[in-house]
């Protein structure tokens, strides 16, 4: 069965260059050093163009080509770089995603950087859809965490809207969180918690709670409760009787343990959104590989 794929949803706006450029060429400056491509510029005659395809070598969803296309055309920006299937597309192993034509020299320095972005926020984006169908017949949205590799947020972020999944905040000052140990600084007063964190937000600032146990959430929920809460490691059981005492008063979380084999009990109670660290930061990267395309010329 291919993976889900929403190449037409409206969350996957393309990500500007203004913000791509400087990732890409942070890594084509760690690639290249001091001396550039020593082994191309030992075969390649001044000159020589050369005509390869990005290839999927196994089923999956594409993310990253625009940092792919930055790869080679910081290099040389004559490179032409088309593209066959979008980001947020399915592919079979064997299928031809890009085409690049150019100088020699960028094609083949660019190759590891442009797959090693390609490759990793493809994986992001096919671990997104798998969990997504497993949940796609409840109303549950599977969403992202901070769990992200620094100075990486933003296009592994990118990847997950790829694979069909949503975002939770991307920096701190996004919303107000209270966890465990913000609720410690509290005097483990949960009331206390929610009522300083109400007197500090601005009107259009959300505030979310976590809770491990039901008594939490009830406590919560007299205390005038939260815009969200985060049911923290709650098996199906209780996670069902969380969203019947929310009662449609705010939205519910579920988080860990999630994967695609336990996401559809989990989604099964109703809850509004699935959170999954690992979908950033302990993802399998896809694997694809740039060929030799002669065609492309």
């Amino acid at each position: 069965m291919m993976p889900v794929s929403l190449p037409s949803s409206p969350l996957l706006s393309p990500l500007p260059d203004l913000m791509l450029e400087p990732l890409v060429r942070t890594g084509l400056l760690e690639d290249l050093g001091c001396g550039g491509d020593l082994t191309t510029d030992a075969l390649a005659v001044p000159g020589r163009m050369a005509h390869a395809a990005l290839v999927s070598r196994q089923e999956g969803v594409v993310a990253g080509l625009s940092l792919a296309r930055l790869a080679f055309t910081l290099l040389d920006p004559s490179v032409r770089f088309a593209v066959e299937r979008p980001d947020g597309s399915a592919v079979a192993p064997g299928t031809r995603i890009a085409r690049i034509s150019g100088p020699a020299a960028a094609v083949l320095g660019g190759e590891r950087v442009a797959l090693n972005f390609l490759s990793h926020l493809s994986g992001i984006a096919t671990a997104t859809a798998g969990i997504v169908r497993a949940v796609a017949d409840t109303r549950a949205r599977v969403c992202c965490t901070r769990k992200t590799l620094p100075g990486l947020r933003a296009i592994q972020k990118y990847a997950v809207r790829a694979g069909g999944g949503s975002n939770h905040r991307f920096r701190l000052d996004d919303a107000i969180m209270i966890k465990d140990n913000h609720i410690a600084l509290a005097g483990g007063d949960v009331g206390r918690a929610l009522a300083a964190a109400r007197a500090r937000a601005g009107h259009l600032v959300s505030i979310e709670l976590e809770v491990d146990t039901l008594d939490q959430l009830d406590a919560a929920l007299r205390a005038g409760g939260a815009d969200a809460y985060l049911l923290d490691n709650m098996a199906p059981a209780q996670l069902r009787r969380a969203v019947a005492m929310v009662d449609g008063r705010a939205l519910t979380e579920a988080s860990g343990g999630i994967t695609p084999d336990t996401a559809p009990a989990i989604a099964a109670t109703g809850v509004d959104i699935l959170s999954v660290g690992w979908l950033t930061h302990t993802v399998r990267a896809l694997d694809i590989g740039l060929d030799d395309d002669p065609g492309a010329a």
